[in-house]
């Protein structure tokens, strides 16, 4: 059971720190200019940033030797 909810613990932290995030980049962006705002709108950035951030999780947690179990 305690693996259980240490599991649990460790994915709301993610999602929190997901959430925190994501409101950080909106807000970051709501204050760019309007050509700032173009580039993040308007092209494929978003997409890249997603799919380089889950790379690196999934690498993170398939490497051998982590997490200390």
């Amino acid at each position: 059971m305690a693996d259980r909810a240490r599991g649990l613990r460790d994915v709301l932290a993610v999602a929190v720190v997901g959430v925190a995030v994501v409101l950080g980049a909106a807000a970051v962006t709501a204050f760019l200019p309007a050509g700032a705002q173009d580039l993040v709108f308007r092209t494929p950035l978003l997409i890249l940033i997603l799919v380089v951030g889950t790379a690196g999780v999934l690498w993170r947690i398939t490497r051998p030797g982590s997490g200390g179990r």
